[in-house]
């Protein structure tokens, strides 16, 4: 167990049956009262951000979430399939559970999966930048360049993004997996 007041940005906890990640903690103490903790989380296995409220005296109990590097295979229709290179274990996860990592990950690429107790899948961590290919990309307007022009283009996974004028179709980019925008060139 540990107490709320101990809660900080990346700690893992189990809280009503759930598991949660800590994004943001805010505390309130008045003179008269006892503490209040807003705690700003993210639900493991929904993937939903919601605020959880504490007293200072709370507790809850402490989730240990482990990580497994694992090469993503093939998209399975309705999975995608993952592979532990050390012990071929095979796994799939869900689509509908990786809806935004799909756009960052291409087969082969090696990801950490997430694993609660050792047998719950919980999904893939990203890392924060990831190298893709332009495969379609709009041609540069000359007279354009006013200032941080940018036009749209597709990388090889689908995702639509805005990169500036100079990248032309083939190049490598970098893209930030958190919000999915140009970061610079591979």
């Amino acid at each position: 167990m540990i107490l709320v007041s101990e809660l900080k940005p990346g700690t893992t906890f189990e809280y009503e049956g759930n598991i949660y990640q800590c994004l943001n903690v805010d505390r309130n103490k008045t003179a008269m009262r006892q503490m209040i903790m807003k705690v700003k989380t993210k639900d493991l296995r929904t993937g939903t951000v919601n605020e959880l409220t504490f007293t200072g005296g709370g507790k809850v109990e402490q989730a240990h979430i482990d990580k497994r590097e694992m090469q993503y295979l093939y998209d399975a229709g309705e999975a995608l399939c993952f592979m532990d290179l050390n012990t071929y274990e095979q796994i799939e996860i869900a689509k509908e559970r990786l809806t935004w990592e799909m756009q960052f990950m291409k087969e082969n690429d090696m990801v950490m999966i997430s694993v609660y107790n050792g047998t719950e899948i919980l999904g893939v961590i990203l890392p924060d930048k990831v190298d893709l290919k332009i495969v379609e990309c709009e041609p540069a307007v000359k007279g354009d360049t006013a200032t941080n022009a940018t036009k749209n283009a597709v990388v090889e996974t689908g995702l639509a993004i805005r990169v500036p004028l100079f990248i032309k179709n083939g190049e490598m980019v970098t893209i930030s997996t958190a919000d999915g925008k140009y970061s610079g060139r591979a």
